[in-house]
């Protein structure tokens, strides 16, 4: 059933929508810019690329780890307590990271570990507050498409400040400047009423956490699969691009990636679909991964840059579809880890792509670079497939939002305190 894109402005009426939209894309800046920064700030200070590289991929890796972990712990003591200190934390030690410089290489190390780990989990914390803020199933839903799209819009204009504080200043100003912004951001979230209300269900102490979901533990399964997809796009393009103009046509490889996801997120975001999310999704990817294929065809710059477009277009799809599930399947009480887990095992996969796709691309090139995401998205919806029979069967804790996935006036469980309500 059609809703219209008139059903995104609807949305962003709501009251502290557009507010905590904006602050979480504005706070996860940092995060979006940071291997980009560092990259740069590394060759200023007369770095080599390996060590930049390496210092890049520490800081991802303890991201990955952090997430998580901080993720439990705004389900266990809400989200002003953890969050805004976290962004501090990383900024202060991005900060020193510029201040210092490369050398010495053990505190540079240690002063990006702790901005990657301390990157608060906005990401999951947004999409924790959407059932609070917008009350209709159907309205969250498509807050969850719109966050997909909105985050790689993020992703693309991310790196183009990052260049641009660059030569406006310096590439130890733009480290400063954008964690700057990204304390700020994280404080205009915090602060609002959804932020400072909002309460995780009670929980069942288990160490394991979100993880004790086995719907959990298969999406998850499936979607680092997608991530290794992304990554070894990436990588991929490349070769192809040094064979058909260089970097401009890389660049824009990477933009029709990101317009495709954009594209594809907008559409689906304005459809209430009916039916199981966890059968539209073994759909979803089963497209994600046909449509990998045709990028093997390796055509001029021209149709390339049409064929990665539709390369990305059920990426952002895939991944609102996703966050229903997560919140169908996440046991009470830990939504925000649940969701911050679907962040970490994405950023891992895509980490894996790359480091898949090199040697790949080294001994075949660029054709068989291509054919890893169509590998990849086959086997994601393997997964899928395999784990149908535990993916349809939702956790208790997610009980109200699988028994209204068909009833859009039915308000999704609202996590706000009695005073806020009043």
């Amino acid at each position: 059933m059609a809703v219209g894109f008139g059903g995104y402005l609807e949305i962003l009426k709501a009251r502290h929508a557009a507010r905590l939209l904006t602050g979480t894309l504005v706070g996860r800046l940092p995060n979006a810019t940071a291997a980009i920064a560092i990259v740069l700030f590394v060759r200023a200070e007369g770095g080599t690329y390996s060590l930049a590289g390496a210092l890049a991929a520490v800081y991802g890796v303890a991201n990955a780890v952090g997430q998580p972990v901080l993720g439990r712990l705004v389900d266990l003591y809400g989200q002003p307590r953890v969050q805004l200190p976290a962004a501090l934390a990383s900024a202060l030690a991005m900060t020193a990271f510029a201040l210092t410089g490369t050398q010495p290489a053990a505190l540079a190390y240690a002063s990006v570990a702790a901005a990657g780990l301390f990157t608060p989990p906005l990401e999951g914390g947004l999409r924790a507050l959407w059932p609070s803020v917008l009350r209709r199933n159907d309205q969250v839903h498509s807050a969850y498409a719109m966050d997909a799209v909105a985050q790689e819009v993020m992703f693309t204009v991310g790196p183009l400040l990052v260049t641009l504080c660059v030569s406006l200043w310096s590439a130890p100003a733009a480290l400063v400047v954008l964690n700057g912004i990204g304390v700020l951001g994280a404080l205009s979230v915090v602060v609002s009423p959804p932020s400072r209300a909002w309460r995780s269900e009670p929980r069942e102490a288990h160490w394991l956490g979100a993880l004790r979901s086995p719907g959990l533990l298969a999406l998850l399964g499936a979607f680092l699969f997608v991530g290794v997809a992304m990554g070894s796009i990436t990588v991929a393009a490349v070769p192809y691009a040094d064979d058909h103009g260089g970097d401009a046509v890389y660049g824009w490889l990477m933009a029709a990636l990101g317009l495709g996801a954009l594209v594809g997120g907008t559409v689906y975001g304005a459809r209430q679909w009916a039916g199981a999310p966890e059968r539209r999704l073994r759909l979803l990817v089963g497209l994600l991964a046909v449509c990998y294929l045709p990028l093997m065809l390796m055509p001029g710059a021209v149709p390339m840059v049409a064929l990665t477009v539709l390369s990305g277009v059920f990426l952002a799809p895939c991944i609102a579809c996703a966050f229903i599930i997560v919140d169908r399947h996440a046991p009470a009480g830990t939504v925000t880890e649940a969701f911050s887990w679907l962040v970490t095992t994405f950023t891992v996969g895509a980490s894996v792509g790359t480091g898949v796709a090199g040697p790949v691309v080294q001994e075949g090139g660029a054709l068989w670079g291509f054919a890893v995401p169509g590998v990849a998205g086959a086997v994601s919806l393997l997964v899928l497939l395999l784990t149908g029979r535990v993916l349809t069967a939702p956790a208790a804790g997610a009980v109200v939002a699988a028994s209204s996935e068909n009833d859009p006036n039915r308000a999704a469980e609202p996590r706000l305190s009695a005073e806020d309500r009043a």
